[in-house]
């Protein structure tokens, strides 16, 4: 874990064809009438979707999420370290993985492509496809199919509960949950600060919302004395605009 000390666009074509006129009469007591009514109907729509907004949330079933999460999460491993990884996109010719590029970094200043990627008793070949060395920020490539996180590109707001998913001390499928704590620029980089507890090993996990989807990247925590919880993550538009082409879920 990075520390971080101190605080076919189509264009429809109309071919007119000539028709006689035709021409509608309405008195104007039936024009106020026809106009009442619209009135009465905005009025019943506005007043439903009021209600709507105004009707509490059902709670998350953290359970379901991290279920569903966990299948696209893996530990990435090389000879000197190990971090974890999320499934951004997936396709026939396989599956590219978002990691941190510091979590790959001795590999691939050696001169080392590859990495092994872990999930559960599976082991996959992979290949460091590509790196941000600014963001801290690697993709793996792996020739499995494997089913793709959709990310938020909304920043949540603060104070909303969220899960990090990742493998600290390589202890795969490890989740922990926390809150949006606040949004940091440190050391020239943005962060989405979070309470989740993350430990060496996280690095590259997804930190995702109530509905499954990644807001950010686990990266890096402010160490200290009497310091907790002040957990840090790439946030997800880095990612999806800098290293891969990320699978968008609704927001």
């Amino acid at each position: 874990m990075k520390r971080l000390r101190g605080a076919v666009l189509a264009a429809a074509l109309v071919v007119g064809v000539a028709a006689p006129a035709l021409y509608l009469w309405r008195d104007d007591a039936s024009e106020r009438t026809a106009l009442q009514a619209e009135q009465r109907t905005i009025a019943q729509l506005s007043s439903h979707v009021s209600a709507l907004e105004a009707r509490p949330q059902a709670p998350a079933d953290w359970a379901v999420v991290a279920a569903r999460v966990e299948r696209s999460v893996v530990t990435v491993e090389t000879s000197t370290g190990l971090g974890s990884g999320w499934v951004a996109r997936s396709e026939a010719s396989g599956s590219d993985l978002v990691t941190n590029f510091h979590v790959v970094a001795e590999a691939w200043n050696a001169g080392v492509t590859t990495v092994d990627v872990k999930q559960g008793d599976r082991t996959f070949a992979g290949t460091i496809a590509r790196v941000d060395r600014q963001d801290d920020l690697a993709l793996v490539h792996v020739n499995e199919r494997l089913p793709a996180l959709a990310t938020q590109q909304i920043r949540p707001p603060l104070g909303s509960t969220v899960m990090a998913v990742g493998s600290p001390l390589g202890l795969g499928g490890t989740v922990t949950v926390g809150v949006v704590s606040g949004f940091r620029s440190l050391e020239g980089s943005d962060y989405l600060q979070f309470s989740a507890p993350i430990s060496p090993g996280n690095s590259g996990g997804p930190v995702v919302d109530a509905h499954g989807r990644v807001i950010a990247v686990a990266s890096a925590k402010l160490v200290g004395d009497g310091v907790e919880a002040l957990s840090l993550g790439i946030p997800v538009q880095v990612a999806c605009a800098g290293v891969v082409a990320c699978a968008v879920g609704q927001g």
